[in-house]
């Protein structure tokens, strides 16, 4: 797997991910580049230089910035051990759980947001799923390699296994209670729905609750990643008072 970009390949190497190498492109002057030279051989990962034109050829995105990880293929966490790992008695663990999210930017920028926040793990189906690649590490802004994503063969088994650990989960989703009317303290599962559909009605109803937020415009939805964003730090905001 390729990872480009300055950010989520600094991101990568501080993470100690399994790097085959790294190319950065030869005669470069950018300080941030050799600032990422010297962390891959700190960390005895193997750095290539090679042409800048070479470099363009080798690219997938086309925003390389001068420098592209060679990464094994991205290791999935697994729910079971993340459960037994967590200390659930500490009330304050937070699962995002995302309900056939398609676009990889849209995971990306979940995940980022996620991440940010201090979530306990990202969890997506192995089926109808954007799955981690290089533009999802890349939108990410590299947070992939820093919080847990579970990919699990059924999410409604998934919530039934959270559930039965003593994690509340919420559907966000039109026409639920107000989010910021809900008690969203304690341990918290928040199901976002796949762009377009919203949160599938079986998942729906194995959820504790169901929360929305308030729309005042003339559009009544937002993106996936921004719905996301905004249930995730209205958790946040609940617990900091």
């Amino acid at each position: 797997m390729k990872i480009e970009g300055k950010n989520p390949v600094r991101e990568l190497i501080n993470a100690k991910a399994d790097i085959e190498k790294i190319m950065i492109a030869d005669g470069t002057a950018d300080q941030e580049l050799r600032e990422i030279q010297k962390l891959a051989r700190n960390n005895g990962i193997k750095v290539e230089f090679i042409d800048r034109r070479a470099l363009d050829k080798k690219s997938e995105t086309g925003h390389h910035q001068g420098v592209i990880a060679i990464q094994a293929e991205f290791e999935y966490a697994e729910l079971s051990e993340i459960i037994k790992n967590v200390k659930i008695e500490d009330n304050n663990a937070l699962f995002i759980i995302l309900d056939e999210i398609l676009d990889p930017h849209n995971l990306g920028s979940i995940v980022r947001v996620s991440e940010c926040a201090g979530a306990t793990a990202v969890i997506i189906p192995n089926r109808r799923s954007a799955t981690v690649n290089e533009t999802v590490i890349r939108t990410s802004a590299g947070a992939t390699a820093h919080i847990p994503i579970i990919k699990v063969a059924n999410i409604n088994n998934a919530i039934e296994e959270l559930k039965q650990n003593g994690v509340w989960i919420y559907a966000l989703d039109m026409d639920g209670e107000v989010m910021y009317n809900t008690n969203l303290k304690g341990n918290i599962g928040l199901v976002v729905g796949g762009e377009g559909t919203g949160v599938r009605p079986l998942t729906r109803k194995l959820c504790d609750g169901v929360i929305s937020i308030p729309m005042f415009g003339k559009v009544n939805s937002l993106n996936a990643s921004v719905s996301a964003g905004i249930g995730i730090y209205e958790v946040i905001r609940q617990r900091m008072k």
